[in-house]
């Protein structure tokens, strides 16, 4: 069994008796989590709502039968709470209760368990995002020697749980997870009208990875309006397939304000929907797995350890760049990711004279651990 890091938090946030909605990804170990949760108590209600019984067991409800239906337990589970309806109406009567026993609900993607429970809800919920293993959390599993060892694995085959446990299985995996799994909520989901047009846009995504986006570009390739582009890139990112960085920008004259970066929740996601797991010796594209690898690690040890800090990439006119700026407590931290450590990288004048009171660091293969801690 290999530790979640977000577990020691889920359980020191028992005492504050608020409902915990553990949101995620499917196949990223949520269930597996909550087993381990489980441990220590016996009076337990596991209720899974890809079961039709257990659905009617939380749906349409008052105050007294959610009442009688918790009470007798110290925790309740409530696996994949986005098919119940009006969830976030039923959480919000179960945290008003005041219980003294513990609910978590798990939600495989933030398509509807957002939008459901956070008007109603407000207040009464604390909320955790549970991605893929981290490299951390494997080095601790293993060693930071082996998993050094496996980096390139981790750069084409990424890090969901199966994966890492049956590498053996990795292709497989990956294809059954992306087209089974990844595109099953999108395609569910009441405002997808041109299916085949998610595929084609997570594609042209994945063939621009580490590379600035344009909405307008991609609204030329797809042969569809701009809003349009804007939407589905939305829902891809509620399912934890790809998320943003905004360009930084300070105003200066020179530098690039509106600029949008897509990155992958995961490396063999992105590489499954361009169905090339080749070895990194005959890709054009290690350098950008390197940096996609590095950018939601630091995302993962931020979610991790509670660090509210802001992710930002930096890029002005005369195409002076910075691949990750971090923002915490008014300090620029700022990161370029070289896959070959040897070549030869230094911050840019532009930026140094700006923000003179930033840091800058090089991330290479041989100097990574520090910052995915």
């Amino acid at each position: 069994m290999i530790s979640r890091i977000i577990k020691n938090s889920i359980l020191a946030d028992y005492r504050r008796k608020k409902v915990i909605v553990l949101l995620g990804a499917r196949q990223v170990g949520k269930t597996t989590l909550l087993s381990e949760l489980q441990e220590g108590n016996e009076k337990t209600l596991f209720l899974n709502c890809d079961n039709i019984d257990d659905v009617l067991a939380l749906e349409g409800k008052t105050s007294t039968e959610l009442k009688q239906l918790l009470m007798p337990y110290q925790l309740v589970f409530i696996d994949e709470g986005q098919r119940v309806k009006n969830i976030g109406l039923t959480l919000k009567m179960i945290g008003d209760l005041k219980l003294q026993t513990q609910v978590i609900v798990t939600g495989s993607s933030s398509l509807d368990m957002a939008n459901e429970i956070n008007e109603p809800a407000t207040g009464r919920l604390i909320e955790y995002n549970l991605f893929p293993f981290s490299l951390a959390e494997l080095a601790l599993n293993s060693s930071e020697r082996e998993e050094n060892r496996l980096i390139e694995s981790r750069m084409i085959y990424g890090l969901y749980p199966e994966v890492v446990t049956e590498p053996g299985d990795a292709k497989r995996t990956l294809m059954s997870l992306t087209n089974n799994y990844l595109y099953k909520d999108l395609f569910a989901y009441k405002g997808i009208k041109k299916p085949e047009l998610i595929q084609k846009l997570a594609r042209a995504l994945a063939l621009q990875l580490g590379s600035e986006v344009s909405y307008n570009e991609l609204s030329n390739l797809l042969g569809v309006d701009k809003s349009t582009v804007e939407s589905y890139i939305n829902l891809l990112e509620k399912c934890f397939v790809v998320f943003k960085l905004d360009s930084f920008s300070r105003n200066l004259r020179n530098e690039i304000k509106k600029g949008k970066k897509i990155y992958f929740y995961d490396n063999g996601v992105r590489n499954a929907i361009l169905s090339n797991f080749a070895p990194l010796e005959l890709r054009n594209d290690a350098g950008a797995l390197w940096e996609n690898l590095m950018v939601i690690e630091r995302v993962k040890r931020n979610a991790y350890s509670g660090n509210f800090a802001q992710l930002f990439f930096w890029r002005t006119h005369e195409q002076q760049e910075i691949d990750l700026i971090e923002e915490e407590d008014g300090m620029l931290h700022a990161f370029e990711f070289k896959w070959n450590g040897k070549a030869k990288s230094s911050q840019p004048k532009t930026f140094a004279n700006s923000y003179p009171n930033s840091t800058y660091e090089i991330i290479t293969p041989e100097h990574y651990w520090r910052f995915v801690r």
